[in-house]
């Protein structure tokens, strides 16, 4: 099992690193930047969106892990909690570019979906928390 983990690991790796070196590189990070902004009426959807995204993500998510066979082992549900993954963290990541590219004087809010995103790191542990709680 460790073996088909490391491959999930390596594709959060990846995407989270995508996510850091842009934000990095286009970010334009400074004291500033990283303050709570004035919000008015058109930028209060950039501050809800990484919220959103957790919600609809983590809906997803367990919706993905439903459609697995309960009476097979956690190795051979792992396809399909793969899936379920990159789709989480991809909604996550366009989040993060869609704040960056589109409002980038809240950058602090992509960074809020950057984190929760680190946070989801996959560890057998988890894998198996998250098919017991299904």
């Amino acid at each position: 099992m460790n073996e088909k983990i490391k491959i999930l690991k390596t594709i959060h790796l990846a995407i989270c690193a995508g996510v850091i070196i842009t934000y990095i590189m286009l970010g334009g990070f400074s004291m500033e930047t990283l303050k709570i902004p004035i919000l008015d009426s058109s930028s209060i959807v950039f501050a809800v969106l990484p919220f959103l995204a957790i919600f609809v993500g983590n809906f997803l998510f367990k919706s993905q892990l439903k459609q697995a066979d309960q009476n097979l082992k956690i190795e051979e549900k792992l396809p399909v909690y793969q899936t379920a993954s990159i789709i989480r963290w991809a909604i996550l990541e366009g989040v993060a570019f869609v704040i960056l590219f589109s409002k980038p004087d809240l950058v602090l809010f992509g960074l809020i979906a950057i984190a929760y995103l680190i946070f989801l790191r996959p560890t057998e542990d988890k894998i198996n928390a998250d098919f017991q709680n299904v």
